[in-house]
């Protein structure tokens, strides 16, 4: 059985593996800053489900929301439109393409890349960035596991992420790090989370890695876990009022 790998929906690992959530809500913070609002963008959607989640009936009168995938795309319209939001095509590493201070708040649930200068740029003076962040180191145990020891980035490293807001004109509001537990209890979840979150293994397929799942079953069965780490980062950051 082929399992669909687009959008963000994690549903078919319940049970298969766990995921340690942060302590701050994303959700709930997005719900209260989008009932505040009145031109919101979301980046990098993904399929909707996060930006649906925080409930159509806190969405601004203005709501638009990017993503770069094609299969993500279309699953984000069909679930965002009917609720008012907009989705626009936009590759996550193409300029946003808004006019310079459109929207009072900008949010993004785990972009793949942050764009800082046009995120600065397409908010207006005193507008918001609310963000949850994926956090430097990520994930190592299972991209080590498959592809060896890696000399790893901190470009997505919260401190650092800081100073590259800083240097667009963002102020920061707050800044919140939690490391966290990922937990497979099946090699299947964990072929299920590679084809789905593409960076951790860029190149895998189960015909390349055959050998090495071999040997993560394995190492399931006799310890009844693989367990890996996660980083996320909550931002709220904001651009400094006209004047």
């Amino acid at each position: 059985m082929t399992v669909p790998v687009d959008g963000w929906d994690f549903s078919w690992l319940d049970g298969r593996a766990t995921e340690e959530r942060p302590s701050w809500g994303y959700q709930r913070l997005l719900a209260g800053q989008l009932s505040q609002a009145t031109a919101a963008l979301d980046i990098q959607t993904g399929g909707g489900e996060v930006l649906a989640g925080a409930g159509a009936e806190n969405f601004p009168p203005t709501l638009v929301a990017t993503e770069g995938w094609p299969p993500n795309v279309a699953k984000a319209t069909a679930l965002l439109h009917p609720l008012g939001a907009v989705v626009v095509a936009v590759a996550e590493d193409a300029p946003l393409p808004f006019a310079d201070g459109a929207f009072d708040l900008v949010t993004s649930r785990h972009p793949a890349r942050v764009q800082w200068t046009e995120i600065a740029r397409v908010l207006g003076p005193g507008a918001t960035y609310l963000a949850q962040h994926v956090g430097g180191g990520t994930n190592v145990e299972i991209t080590e596991f498959f592809m060896g020891s890696l000399q790893t980035s901190n470009g997505r490293h919260h401190e650092v992420e800081v100073e590259r807001a800083k240097e667009a004109g963002l102020e920061i509001i707050q800044c919140r790090n939690e490391r966290l537990k990922l937990e497979f209890f099946d090699v299947g979840a964990t072929v299920f989370f590679l084809r789905k979150v593409l960076w951790t293994v860029p190149d895998f397929s189960v015909e390349r890695y055959r050998q090495r799942l071999m040997e993560l079953h394995n190492q399931i069965e006799q310890e009844g876990v693989f367990r890996s780490s996660m980083s996320r980062t909550l931002f709220e950051l904001r651009k400094p009022p006209a004047g």
